[in-house]
């Protein structure tokens, strides 16, 4: 069964599969990733439902409005949506971007920052390699090591997990780099770099590890609540197929008792074409022509028309009642008395305080984010298990990851309780 991906091009994106991204797209439509563009002039959750996965791949100098966020969030967490969201060195700052805000609602901020490192390097310093991924995620799986150009930083502010992290040599070191947030139905996933998936560079797609990377990544991003989901339950998306429905019409307002001297019925045309080569795009450009040349002629016709009969549109001017003109009175002179400016009172500027979260709220928010990072926690220590189990990990390494990852959920477990017994004390 196909996954549909959905790349935005209405936000100036930096990455296009039409362009830059075309390996990225070959690689994807192998492993049954149908990629489309996706274009809305406002982002919807229905028009987000019929896609697993949607891609911000750096938009540049252009912002994701309020409204679309909020969208794209009820996307992710009601319909099971996978979200990867691609950021630049210098992060939103240097792009004129706004990501952080749509990330920020997953626990996860770009930073404006380029992450460098001299040592560990593919010839330059702002293409770091980097090794350090812990702890263990299906998206590092099989990874030795990823080079990481041109990026920015990332910080997490929630329940998101860093899985790939900058070295002790770089600059700013042992940063976030890559982090996965899992969200009611849905998946996030935020890289800082854009360029690790970008054709004919150094440091790109073509880097030894990054089709493996890109795999993973989007294969993790669609989520068993997607995967259990009927297929019938999923609007129906055509594939390598361009749909167009064109309906032009024509219509005189009824207000006006006028009638047009030349017959429009002729341009009125609905058709439904499916471009699939060359030939019918020729004939849908020949039919599109033709229309702009029929609309032209109308919108000509109706400048004659309207300038030549312009007196059926203008309104009567009503008469002034006359008036008798009464005698101008000569002006008395006025003496005019200096006033002392009167001193006005200084302004108070009053600063609206904004209320504080009670400390209820505070601890519900902190218990949520808790359960959302035990969830990813838990998934992971299942995850290293299954590899142990597979023979894909050694005894070592899965006794150091066990018993890490054993502690951290313990630790998040005590603080879940220790948020519990807060909340019934209040």
């Amino acid at each position: 069964m196909p996954h549909y991906v959905a790349f935005d091009i209405g936000h100036k994106p930096r990455g296009k599969i039409t362009d830059n991204y075309k390996e990225l797209n070959k690689i994807l439509s192998e492993h049954d990733f149908v990629c489309q563009e996706f274009f809305e002039t406002s982002i919807t959750e229905e028009s987000l439902n019929p896609y697993d996965i949607f891609v911000f791949a750096c938009p540049d100098f252009s912002k994701v409005s309020r409204q679309e966020i909020l969208e794209i969030e009820n996307w992710v967490r009601n319909d099971g949506g996978g979200l990867l969201l691609l950021s630049h060195a210098g992060g939103d700052k240097g792009r004129n971007s706004n990501l952080s805000e749509l990330a920020e609602l997953f626990g996860i901020i770009f930073e404006n920052d380029q992450v460098l490192d001299e040592e560990n390097n593919f010839g330059l310093e702002n293409l770091p390699v980097i090794s350090n991924f812990n702890p263990p995620h299906p998206i590092t799986s099989n990874l030795q090591d990823l080079c990481y150009r041109a990026g920015c930083s990332l910080s997490v502010i929630g329940g998101a997990i860093p899985i790939a992290n900058s070295n002790e040599t770089s600059d700013p070191f042992s940063s976030p780099l890559i982090c996965v947030s899992e969200q009611e139905n849905g998946r996030i996933c935020c890289c800082g770099s854009y360029e690790i998936f970008r054709d004919r560079i150094g440091g790109g797609i073509q880097y030894e590890t990054h089709s493996t990377l890109a795999l993973n990544m989007f294969k993790w991003l669609i989520s068993d609540y997607r995967v259990e989901l009927k297929p019938s339950t999923i609007p129906h998306i055509e594939e390598q197929q361009l749909n167009m429905s064109y309906n032009i019409q024509t219509e005189i307002s009824e207000t006006t008792d006028i009638s047009l001297p030349f017959d429009t019925t002729s341009l009125d045309i609905d058709f439904d074409l499916k471009i699939s080569n060359q030939s019918e795009l020729m004939e849908f450009l020949k039919k599109m022509l033709k229309q702009i040349n029929g609309m032209k002629l109308i919108i000509e016709k109706l400048i004659d028309f309207s300038s030549s009969t312009s007196s059926l549109f203008m309104e009567p001017v009503p008469k002034r009642p006359s008036q008798k003109k009464s005698p101008k009175k000569t002006p008395e002179k006025v003496t005019q008395v200096k006033k002392t400016p009167k001193k006005t009172p200084e302004k108070v500027i009053q600063v609206k305080k904004t209320p504080k979260k009670t400390k209820k709220q505070t601890l519900h928010n902190e218990l949520h984010s808790l359960e959302r990072k035990l969830q990813s926690m838990t998934n992971l220590l299942n995850f290293i298990k299954k590899n142990y189990s597979s023979g894909k990990m050694d005894k070592t390494t899965y006794d150091k990851q066990n018993i890490k990852l054993s502690q951290e959920i313990e630790s998040i477990e005590n603080r879940i309780q220790e948020v519990k017994t807060s909340l019934e004390n209040n």
